[in-house]
């Protein structure tokens, strides 16, 4: 198996999806940038995104009209766009850790394009319409829902902890926060991360994740519990 291979094994597993035709998540993994450097790297994700834009939108809106009956017209729109903003979109994408494997040009690369939210967000939609093509309507709702699920109250489903964190942090200048990986477990395909969180050399938190970073923002969302602000 090569390394290509072994890597789009690894995201089909966090995504609990196995494609029948490896070209379409190959293309929602595609930035502009990367195609633009390449004349024979084939299509970006642009059009991808388009159609898992409305795609979402339909699976959330269905999801929410069948199971918030108590809810009237304006509040469902509130949940659904909840669900759909770019926040949350980023932070479905941090959880599968899919900055990871996204195809970038070196420019978009080299200046933190794999953390950019906007492109973060993009491919996660192109990733759903791919899913979409690939398998049909149920196989995007089973995705899609295992993130939608989590918008119940008309806020953005992921809070950036870290950036709450670190605001908090910065009023004392003097204060050192430092996020210590402390462990990685698991097979190959389903690999998790663990950090702490020291302040001062003091742990404050803990957190596990399928990437680093998701571990870094679920050991800050503990050290902010300890602190009494809860996301």
């Amino acid at each position: 198996m090569t390394e290509t291979q072994d890597k789009r094994h690894a995201l089909e597993a966090a995504l609990e999806y196995e494609f029948r035709k490896p070209e379409l998540l190959l293309r929602a993994l595609s930035h502009s940038s990367y195609v633009n450097e390449r004349q024979s790297a084939g299509e970006s994700n642009e059009r991808l995104e388009f159609l898992g834009d409305s795609v979402l939108g339909f699976i959330a809106a269905e999801h929410f009209f069948k199971n918030r009956r108590d809810l009237p017209e304006g509040e469902l729109t509130k949940l659904r766009a909840a669900a759909v903003c770019e926040a949350s979109l980023c932070g479905f994408a941090w959880e599968i850790d899919l900055g990871q494997h996204l195809l970038l040009g070196k420019g978009e690369d080299v200046t933190g394009g794999r953390e950019r939210p906007s492109i973060l967000a993009d491919a996660f939609e192109a990733l759903i319409a791919a899913i979409y093509l690939d398998g049909g309507i149920r196989a995007a709702q089973k995705f899609v829902l295992r993130f939608v699920t989590k918008t119940n109250t008309g806020k953005a489903a992921f809070e950036d902890y870290k950036t709450i964190l670190q605001e908090i942090i910065q009023r004392n200048p003097e204060e050192l926060l430092e996020y210590v990986p402390s462990g990685e477990f698991g097979p190959a395909h389903d690999r998790r991360f663990a950090v702490e969180i020291h302040l001062n050399s003091n742990k404050i938190g803990y957190g596990e994740g399928r990437s680093k970073k998701a571990a870094e923002q679920a050991a800050a969302k503990e050290a902010l519990a300890l602190m009494g602000i809860h996301g």
